[in-house]
């Protein structure tokens, strides 16, 4: 048996999802054009933020193609 989940919590999950996608989006994009070259050892360590963008991006799609049940 399982109920209908409230249409409001199903569209707040897919919110999240497309704005989760988006920011890792955004995050992967701008770190793979445009690495910080402010000096140091940061370069070697952005790779850091590319895979935290992806594994973002990943959940995003997860949560727009998850269905809602309870």
């Amino acid at each position: 048996m399982s109920k209908q989940m409230p249409i409001g919590l199903i569209v707040a999950e897919k919110l999240f999802g497309l704005l989760t996608l988006i920011v890792g989006a955004l995050l992967v994009y701008f770190t793979f054009t445009s690495p910080p070259e402010s000096g140091g050892r940061v370069v070697e360590y952005s790779f850091v933020f590319i895979i935290a963008g992806l594994a973002l991006v990943i959940f995003g799609i997860f949560l727009l193609l998850a269905r809602a049940e309870s």
